[in-house]
């Protein structure tokens, strides 16, 4: 008879202030569904949390190590913005200059007007394609940006604001490229995760696919959650235009494309670094560090609206976390979620940045129970 295998110790260091954190996170993979998983907290500059435990795989054959890496879908966005904030620090690129100052063929179908702002705040009218788009496509870079650059927006931008899924990436990313000539992988690359020393990539290199955790499907969600019987058009073409699954991102094309909103690949070290690189002046100026945050307005989000059931702001790039609390009490803290729970978070006033990353997906694109568990007991230690 088969012994059911019992789950992994936590493993790592936390603080003694921060005990809480540790407590949280054993109750998450003994109560909370969690397969494998990992948090990190730095406070002013230092690693106060860093833990890691579970399964790096389904079928529970892998522990989850210190160096396992997992796919953050879309808490990838954070490092997109951030390789543009960088580029407009360095004087390359203004975030209020038309899209097509850089891109020309962008202005074609009525886009001459968006502003590269437009494409950081979610607010370019073109949360997804109109046209048939599968992920074999999704893969081939000029192929997606050409289709975008050539297609009419669904509302006027600068209007309204509806969450770009997967084409937040292409947009930002292909600015970025029109600006620097390097992919935005290869930029985040060699300006900001290599001279940092922070293991979080776009895309997946292949020498790494030895370390990377197995994505669990997420589990069917309440009826009144389920969001294609609430879906509009524009819903569907964000949101199923191609749809991703778990089991695609476990795939080797998946992993070898270049995604820069939905498959970075890192640990919850690297995405607590990396968002701290957002204000801490190691990399941005205080200004360039302050207008990330800068809010856009709140606003019913048109893709997810329905689903959330409140309006939200965003800044240039990254969600606030305003009187919701997504990422903590401060208004001004700031972060953003991956679909089925990862998380970013960064919070200036309180010198603290903190990374989530785990491999089973939960049915909620933001506010997972468990991330937010986490984010309760790491400021119920300041």
């Amino acid at each position: 008879m088969l012994m059911a295998q019992a789950t992994p110790a936590v493993q790592g260091h936390c603080d003694p202030r921060f005990a809480g954190v540790r407590e949280v996170f054993a109750a998450n993979l003994r109560e909370r569904g969690e397969l494998g998983a990992a948090v990190a907290v730095r406070l002013d500059g230092r690693l106060v949390v860093d833990l890691w435990g579970g399964w790096a795989d389904e079928a529970r054959t892998r522990p989850w190590e210190r160096d396992t890496v997992v796919n953050v879908w879309s808490t990838t966005k954070g490092a997109a913005a951030l390789c543009a904030h960088l580029l407009a620090d360095r004087g390359l690129l203004d975030l209020d200059a038309p899209v097509a100052r850089y891109w020309p063929e962008f202005a074609a179908a009525g886009k001459e007007g968006v502003l590269v702002r437009h494409l950081l705040a979610h607010r370019a009218g073109l949360p997804g394609l109109r046209q048939p788009h599968g992920l074999a496509e999704l893969y081939d870079w000029e192929l997606t940006v050409g289709r975008l650059a050539a297609t009419e927006p669904w509302w006027e931008p600068g209007t309204a604001c509806g969450y770009h899924a997967l084409t937040y990436g292409f947009l930002v990313g292909e600015v970025v490229r029109r600006v620097d000539g390097r992919m935005p992988g290869a930029f985040l690359r060699e300006e900001i995760t290599g001279p940092y020393g922070i293991d979080f990539a776009i895309g997946l290199p292949e020498k790494d696919a030895g370390r990377a955790a197995e994505l669990s499907h997420a589990p069917a969600p309440p009826a009144a959650l389920a969001w294609p019987a609430r879906a509009t058009p524009v819903t569907v073409a964000a949101l199923a235009n191609p749809a991703v699954s778990a089991g695609d991102a476990n795939g080797a094309a998946w992993r070898a494309a270049e995604l820069p909103a939905a498959n970075g690949h890192g640990t919850a070290r690297a995405v607590a670094e990396l968002y701290g690189l957002m204000f801490d002046g190691r990399l941005l100026s205080r200004a360039a560090a302050e207008r990330i945050r800068e809010g856009q307005g709140a606003c019913r989000d048109l893709v997810l609206g329905a689903g959330l059931g409140r309006d939200t702001e965003l800044g240039l790039g990254l969600w606030l976390s305003g009187p919701w609390g997504s990422y903590g009490p401060n208004p001004r803290a700031f972060g953003h979620d991956g679909a089925g729970g990862s998380c970013g978070l960064a919070d200036p006033e309180a010198g603290l940045s903190m990374g989530y990353v785990m491999n089973r997906m939960g049915p909620r694109i933001a506010d997972d129970p468990r991330k937010a568990a986490l984010v309760r007991a790491v400021y119920d230690a300041l």
